[in-house]
């Protein structure tokens, strides 16, 4: 018989190679079916099979979850202790433990307070020396509290001017609170009495804004718009623009107030906080009065622009 064979053409060759490849992928295949069914019967085709047997109640090592293995059993030996760098303190003893169960909710509110004097300042300027005030106090909740506000200026021994406010502030969106209550004006002047509504917040850009209508009796009107920003040079030093508008809807000449925009203030404050809850400081400020307040206080021999220069103490506790 002749020997057939398949060296000179190339063609000849594939199917040997395929039939060999086959064979070698079949090979590891038939095994692992073989092994993993070792031991157990081959269920009838298209007859379930019911399990028989208990599963096993031993605890494993690992357990496969969606591709997702979960270790268990005891921490490395090696590991770091959680309580390492508490000072001995834990969320179940020391000092600053919580009785009862962990847990926050609207009902675990608790009442605090607060009094901030924004300013405490002699006022310097060309004509005359003044001491100046701003205060503003708060106690209540998260969401409602009363707040009382208190600016005023004592010059040459007597209450130039003052302004009180009792207010309920509610809390609206983050960080603004809705304001509503009464504002009594006192001075030299007749007094003067306000239902304030206004809205005191933090804006974007870190700009505190307090912004307040008020409506008197006979028809009067105004509007006072307040806008801080503190911008922090180092640590312990702090720069403070300030920006303060008063605007009425009627004239009235006892108090020296026309209509429109009466007066604006704008300063700077310089502060170095010895704690952040003490902190002295110095500034210059610019006052003007505009429009019928100006030809008031000409007539009167006022000034109706100046520059001040201030030093005073900020605090709050």
């Amino acid at each position: 018989m002749t020997k057939t064979t398949c060296r000179g053409n190339p063609m000849k060759r594939l199917p040997v190679i395929a039939l060999s490849l086959a064979a070698l992928g079949a090979a590891p295949s038939a095994a692992f079916a073989a092994g993993a069914h070792e031991g157990h019967d081959m269920p009838a085709a298209g007859k379930p099979q019911m399990q028989t047997s208990a599963p096993s109640a031993e605890p494993t090592a690992a357990m496969d979850h969606g591709g997702m293995k979960m270790q268990g059993g005891p921490a490395p030996a090696d590991a770091r202790d959680p309580h390492g760098y508490a000072g001995g303190f834990t969320l179940d003893g020391g000092q600053y433990a919580l009785a009862g169960p962990r847990q926050l909710s609207l009902a675990d509110e608790h009442s605090f307070g607060m009094l901030l004097v924004d300013r405490l300042e002699r006022v310097d300027t060309r004509t005359a020396t003044s001491t100046a005030f701003d205060a503003q106090a708060w106690f209540g909740r998260d969401y409602d509290r009363f707040v009382v506000k208190a600016e005023g200026d004592y010059a040459d021994g007597r209450l130039e001017e003052a302004r009180t406010e009792l207010l309920w502030g509610h809390a609206v969106v983050s960080y603004w609170d809705a304001q509503l209550g009464l504002r009594h004006d006192t001075g030299e002047g007749p007094d003067r009495t306000w239902l304030a509504v206004g809205l005191q917040g933090l804006a974007p850009y870190w700009f505190e804004l307090d912004a307040t209508a008020y409506v008197g009796a006979a028809g009067r009107t105004a509007l006072r718009v307040e806008a801080e920003y503190e911008l922090p040079l180092t640590q312990r030093l702090v720069l403070q623009p300030r920006a303060e508008f008063n605007l009425y809807g009627k004239k009235d000449e006892a108090n020296g107030l026309g209509s429109g925009l009466t007066d604006a203030s704008i300063g700077v404050r310089l502060r170095y906080e010895i704690s952040r809850r003490f902190a002295p400081y110095v500034g210059v400020a610019w006052g003007n009065k505009f429009g019928q307040t100006a030809d008031l206080a000409r007539a009167e021999g006022a000034p109706t622009h100046e520059t001040r220069w201030v030093v005073g103490l900020r605090f709050w506790f």
